[in-house]
C-alpha cells in the first residue's frame, strides 16, 4: 500500500513518518515545502493552500495522511489559517479524489468540539470552536465531506486533544520547561479533567485507520482514556523527569480572577478547566485501545529526550 504524508517535519506528523517508515506493507512518501533528509521518496509542492499543485506527489498513492496545518499566526492574520488548514485541506482531497486516491485522513482538532466542558465531547455533540484555529479545522472538516459526497473519497477524520511527547510545542512544553526549571507554579490545587493523547497512542490510531474497513467515512476522538487534573499532569510530569513538580495550592478561582485581569484569561482555561474527550466510539468501532497509559507516555516522553 502506498501512503503519501504531509506535515512530515511537524510533531504529530515527523512521529508518523518514523513509525509507519517501518510498518510491513506500507510504502511511505512524503510532501514537503523543501527537501529534507527523511530516507523516504520526497516530492516538493511548497505552500499549504488552495492553488498547491499536488499533482506529482499523488500520483499512484492509495491513502493519504494529512498531519499539515499551520497552528500559529503570530501577525494575528487569521485569514492565514483558512488559507493553509481550509483551503488547502479542501484543495488536496479534491486533487486525491482525481488521482485516484481511496482513503484521506485527516488529523483534525478537539477545538472543532470546543474548548471547555463539563461532560466528555462525543463526535455527535454539535461543534463549538472558539477559536480561529479551530475555525478553521472544522471549515476544512465541512469540505471534506463535500468532496466525500461528490467523489466518494473515503473520508477519515481524527480529532486529539492536547498532544503531548518528546520535546512537544505548545501548553505541554510550557509545562516541562516550568517544571525542569524548578519554578514555583500556583497549580497545587486545580480539580479539573483534562483528556490528553500521547504521541505513540495517536500515531498508532492514525496507521490503524489506513487500512481498517470501519474507519471509512467516521469521526473520531483521539484520547489516552483517562483523564487527568491539570496539578496531577504537573506531578506525573515532575515524576518521569526525576524533577518534584513545585506546586504551591492557590484556589482556581483566584487564579481565573487573576489571570481575567492580566488578559490571560485564555491561558488560564487552558489550565484551569476541563476539557475531556470519549473516545468509546474509537476503541469500539475499530477495535482499538490506547497501547500506553499516561504514566508509560509520560515516562516514554524524557526516557527518549536523555
Amino acid at each position: 500500500m502506498k501512503v503519501l504524508l504531509t506535515g512530515s517535519t511537524g510533531f504529530v506528523g515527523r512521529a508518523v513518518l518514523t513509525t509507519i517508515k517501518v510498518k510491513s506493507g506500507v510504502e511511505v512518501s512524503v510532501a514537503v515545502r523543501r527537501k529534507t533528509a527523511e530516507g523516504v521518496a520526497e516530492y516538493l509542492v511548497g505552500d499549504l493552500s488552495g492553488v498547491t499543485d499536488w499533482s506529482a506527489s499523488l500520483f499512484g498513492q492509495h491513502v493519504v495522511i494529512h498531519a499539515a496545518a499551520l497552528a500559529h499566526t503570530p501577525s494575528g492574520d487569521t485569514a492565514a489559517f483558512y488559507k493553509a488548514n481550509t483551503a488547502g485541506t479542501i484543495n488536496l482531497a479534491r486533487q486525491a479524489a482525481v488521482a485516484g486516491v481511496k482513503r484521506f485522513i485527516y488529523v483534525s482538532s478537539i477545538g472543532v468540539n470546543g474548548c471547555i466542558n463539563d461532560r466528555p465531547f462525543s463526535v455527535n455533540d454539535r461543534p463549538c470552536p472558539a477559536e480561529p484555529y479551530a475555525f478553521s479545522k472544522l471549515e476544512a472538516e465541512r469540505g471534506l465531506w463535500r468532496v466525500q459526497d461528490e467523489t466518494g473519497l473515503e473520508v477519515v477524520i481524527i480529532r486529539p486533544p492536547l498532544v503531548y511527547g518528546p520535546r512537544a510545542p505548545g501548553s505541554f512544553g510550557h509545562l516541562v520547561r516550568w517544571i525542569e526549571r524548578g519554578i514555583p507554579l500556583p497549580l497545587g490545587a486545580i480539580y479539573n479533567k483534562r483528556s490528553l493523547v500521547g504521541i505513540d497512542n495517536l500515531v498508532d490510531l492514525i496507521i490503524r485507520c489506513i487500512d481498517h474497513p470501519a474507519a471509512a467515512n467516521q469521526v473520531f476522538l483521539a484520547g489516552d482514556g483517562e483523564d487527568l487534573s491539570t496539578t496531577e499532569l504537573l506531578r506525573g510530569v515532575g515524576k518521569a523527569m526525576g524533577k518534584p513538580a513545585r506546586l504551591i495550592p492557590v484556589p482556581a478561582g483566584l487564579l481565573q480572577f487573576g489571570a481575567t485581569l492580566l488578559g490571560k484569561k485564555a491561558m488560564a482555561q487552558r489550565l484551569l478547566g476541563s476539557l475531556q474527550v470519549d473516545i468509546s466510539k474509537t476503541c469500539e468501532l475499530l477495535d482499538w485501545k490506547p497501547p500506553y497509559t499516561v504514566e508509560e507516555g509520560l515516562r516514554r516522553c524524557f526516557e527518549r529526550s536523555n
